[in-house]
C-alpha cells in the first residue's frame, strides 16, 4: 500500500514541475524499512528510526524533513498516517557548506581512479571519469550533465534543455573536452542494447545520480582526496564552484572585464539571476590577490 502511495506521490511531485531526483530514492529506502516491519501506514516512530541511521546529525534531519512531507500529503487523505514532529531532531538550520575548490591535480587523479573501476568491459569507471571531466570543464550541474542525451551534443555545444529554472541554454565546449565526449560516445556505440541515454551504467541504462555518487565517494577515499566514511569532503557539485571561480581567476585583476565575465558566466551556468552566481565564488589566493591589487588601485586613484 505505501508502495504505490509513494509512486502516486512521486508522479505527483513531478506533474508539479519539480525534479524530485533525490528524494524517491530515501523514500523508497524509508517505504522497504516499513513494509519490512509490516506497516500499512506512515508511524511517527518508524520514520524517526529509519532517518537517524545515517552519517551525519544533518542528513538525519533532511531524512526526516522528506518523510514529514510525504507523510503529510498522505495524512490529508487518510489521518491514520502519522506525521512526525519537525523539530524531533532539532531545529534544521541552513548552513552552508563550504566548497572544494579542486587543483588541476585533483581532477586528474579522480579521473584516473574512476577508469581503474570495475574490469575492462565495464563502462561505469569511464562514465564517471567523463563527468568529472565535463562538470570541471562547463561547471553543469550533475543533473544535467547525467540528464544529456548523445544527440545533445552539437557542433555548436552542448543543449541543456529545460533546467533548474525552465529554461534551455547552449553551452559551448572546449575542444579537448569535445574529443573526449566523441571517443565515449563511440565506445557507448559498441554496447548492446544502449539506450537514448548520453552516459551509460554497465545495464546500458542512464545511471542514477545515487549510484554515481557512491562510485564518486569511492574513488575520493582511495585517493585521499575525502576523508572517511561520515566525515564531510570535497564533493561533484564543488567542480560547479571550482569551474565558476577558475574562470574569474582568468579575468586577471581587469575589473571591467570581470563585469563583463559575471553576466556572461551567469548565463553560461544557468543562473535566472547574475547574483545568484556569487553563491558559486570562493576566495582563493589569486582572487584575493587580484582584490588587493585593485584596492591598491583604486588608493592610487584616489591620491592622484
Amino acid at each position: 500500500m505505501l508502495s504505490r502511495d509513494l509512486d502516486n506521490y512521486i508522479t505527483l511531485q513531478r506533474a508539479r514541475g519539480l525534479k524530485f531526483t533525490t528524494q524517491p530514492s530515501l523514500l523508497r529506502s524509508f517505504v522497504a524499512a516499513a513494509a519490512a516491519a509490516g506497516d500499512t501506514h506512515v508511524l511517527a516512530a518508524r520514520a524517526l528510526d529509519w532517518a537517524v541511521r545515517t552519517t551525519s546529525d544533518a542528513q538525519a534531519r533532511n531524512r526526516l524533513a522528506i518523510v514529514r512531507r510525504f507523510a503529510e500529503h498522505l495524512a490529508i487523505a487518510d489521518p491514520a498516517h502519522e506525521v512526525p514532529p519537525a523539530d524531533a531532531l532539532g531545529r534544521w538550520r541552513f548552513e552552508r557548506r563550504m566548497p572544494h575548490i579542486y587543483t588541476g591535480d585533483e581532477i586528474a587523479v579522480l579521473m584516473a581512479a574512476a577508469r581503474r573501476l570495475g574490469s575492462p568491459s565495464s563502462i561505469r569507471g569511464e562514465t564517471l571519469a567523463i563527468v568529472i571531466g565535463l562538470l570541471a570543464a562547463t561547471g553543469l550541474r550533475v543533473s544535467e550533465a547525467l540528464g544529456l542525451d548523445p544527440g545533445d551534443v552539437t557542433a555548436e555545444g552542448l543543449v541543456i534543455r529545460e533546467t533548474k529554472f525552465r529554461k534551455s541554454r547552449l553551452v559551448p565546449l572546449h575542444p579537448s573536452a569535445r574529443a573526449a565526449l566523441d571517443g565515449y560516445m563511440r565506445r557507448c556505440r559498441l554496447i548492446r542494447g544502449a539506450g537514448d541515454a548520453l552516459f551509460l551504467n554497465d545495464h546500458a541504462r542512464r545511471p542514477s545520480y545515487v549510484t554515481l555518487y557512491a562510485l564518486f565517494l569511492r574513488i575520493g577515499r582511495e585517493t585521499g582526496i575525502r576523508g572517511l566514511p561520515g566525515e564531510k569532503g570535497p564533493r561533484l557539485h564543488d567542480l560547479r564552484h571550482t569551474f565558476a571561480v577558475r574562470s574569474l581567476e582568468a579575468c586577471g585583476g581587469d575589473r571591467r572585464a570581470i563585469s563583463r565575465h559575471m553576466l556572461a558566466l551567469a548565463t553560461y551556468l544557468g543562473h535566472a539571476d547574475p547574483s545568484h552566481t556569487w553563491w558559486y565564488l570562493q576566495a582563493t589566493p589569486a582572487l584575493m590577490r587580484h582584490i588587493a591589487d585593485a584596492g591598491e588601485a583604486l588608493m592610487a586613484e584616489g591620491t592622484a
